[in-house]
């Protein structure tokens, strides 16, 4: 039976008196709106969908930089969950910030560069008022996650090549267009940054539905890129309930459009990959047994 671990889920409380709403740009995204899921429904759904653990990741559209709601649900189930925080990394707190989540027990972090309700790329990625928070990053070995896109290539390369032992992942690939299919020239800028061994992709939902969109098919997609990077540098997630579940069916077309590559490179994806950008899970996978 394939191990499943989704390194990219949300959490959302219902009690917004207790753990009230600040999305950041002002403006909180639908699907938190009306999809809360706190993390005893996040479990059913995993649980349903067969994957064993997951990686939690700070609803920033519903809670800003506000890592509160999401310390408590990892908190409550720490053989099932981790955390990935986000901070403000431009404030005069940032240490601070980032101490106060680590010792909350959130093990990965994740700057909110773009998205759904900030549709721009952000022009503070790469800021060197910024560096002594990779530092810190680095200095534990926190993978940080990227919430990107294409036209932040050039904040990118600079971070790889600065921090280059910190974990960089990029969310939905960075949201790289795979229009026209094979021989995927729209993404070369992607490829191009195989050699850089600290960069890891996150192949999530969005991007399983991309590669069979616009002329590409994941027959010809994702053997590409494992051949690039390896399946030791990509990991699933499913974005969930962002992306619109059930849980289960987001599995089932993972599975399907990876069902090109063969079961080693798979294991590698679906787990490996993982537990290896977050040990704590690793760690805890004994007591799951």
């Amino acid at each position: 039976m394939l191990d499943i671990v989704d390194i990219h889920t949300h959490v959302i409380s219902t009690d917004t008196k207790r753990y009230p709403l600040n999305p950041m740009g002002g403006k909180q995204s639908d699907w938190s709106q009306s999809r809360p899921t706190d993390g005893a429904a996040l479990l059913a759904e995993m649980d349903a969908a067969g994957v064993s653990q997951s990686a939690v990741v700070q609803a920033s559209t519903a809670y800003g930089f506000d890592n509160s709601f999401l310390a408590h649900e990892v908190a409550k189930y720490p053989e099932r969950f981790t955390g990935v925080f986000t901070i403000d990394m431009l404030a005069p707190d940032a240490a601070p910030a980032f101490r106060k989540c680590r010792d909350a027990g959130l093990t990965g972090m994740r700057l909110f560069t773009t998205g759904s309700t900030s549709p721009g790329q952000a022009g503070w990625l790469a800021d060197p008022a910024t560096f002594p928070i990779w530092e810190m990053a680095e200095a534990e070995n926190i993978p940080v996650c990227l919430q990107m896109r294409p036209e932040g290539e050039p904040f990118l390369r600079i971070l790889l090549d600065r921090f280059r032992r910190v974990p960089i992942v990029l969310d939905h690939l960075a949201r790289v267009s795979l229009k026209g299919g094979a021989p995927y020239d729209s993404a070369r800028w992607l490829f191009d940054l195989a050699d850089r061994p600290n960069l890891y992709l996150k192949l999530t939902s969005r991007t399983v539905e991309q590669s069979a969109e616009d002329g590409s098919r994941p027959e010809d997609f994702f053997p590409r890129v494992v051949a690039a990077f390896g399946a030791s540098r990509i990991a699933w997630g499913s974005n969930f309930p962002a992306h619109h579940g059930p849980m289960s069916a987001l599995v089932e077309a993972a599975k399907s459009g990876l069902s090109c590559l063969g079961e080693a490179d798979r294991a590698e994806i679906f787990a490996g990959t993982a537990r290896r950008l977050y040990p704590a899970l690793a760690n805890a996978k004994g007591v799951l047994a």
